[in-house]
């Protein structure tokens, strides 16, 4: 169990917006990595994907558990060019709601492929708007050391202002 957080990066999104959010030069001096997430983006839709080293090819694979609105259901891939995708408030949901990510990185630095574990609420806390709750689980079919991590959209949006991103690195006792 982890004992100790160190902040490596935060990124809080300004008034222009930001088509991503870039965790670069990831020191490999930790065992673990947790990204948190509080997002919301400027368009319909709703997601953003998780990209190690800058690899948009199609390595990484997922499965996800997801609870739509009270519906339960699964999905995957096993060939993907992002290891998880985060649901997201938009500009069709409730006005000022934000989701709340938490992501999990072990062995980051390792030589083996890279797991990557996800919990996920857009809660929206009204009925007349779908709130989504998700579990992720995924890979990157690849044995580089992360350095790099892009929390990048999936269609054409931007990360709103106010959303924020911190990426901590983790020792294990």
């Amino acid at each position: 169990m982890p004992n100790t957080y160190t902040k490596i990066a935060s990124v809080a999104v300004g008034v222009a917006g930001a088509a991503s959010i870039d965790f670069t030069s990831i020191p490999a001096t930790y065992t673990d990595l947790v990204i948190k997430v509080s997002g919301r983006i400027t368009t319909t839709g709703g997601s953003y994907y998780v990209q190690f080293n800058n690899d948009t090819s199609s390595a990484y694979a997922y499965k996800a558990l997801r609870n739509l609105s009270g519906s339960a259901s699964s999905f995957g891939s096993a060939s993907s060019t992002w290891a998880i995708e985060p649901k997201v408030p938009n500009t069709a949901d409730l006005a000022s709601t934000f989701s709340n990510d938490d992501i999990y990185i072990p062995n980051y630095a390792s030589s083996n492929y890279k797991s990557v574990s996800s919990d996920n609420a857009k809660e929206l806390n009204t009925a007349n708007y779908d709130s989504a709750n998700l579990l992720w689980a995924g890979i990157w079919n690849n044995t580089a050391a992360i350095t790099t991590i892009k929390l990048v959209n999936t269609s054409i949006f931007l990360f709103q202002q106010y959303s924020t991103a911190t990426l901590y690195g983790i020792v294990k006792s």
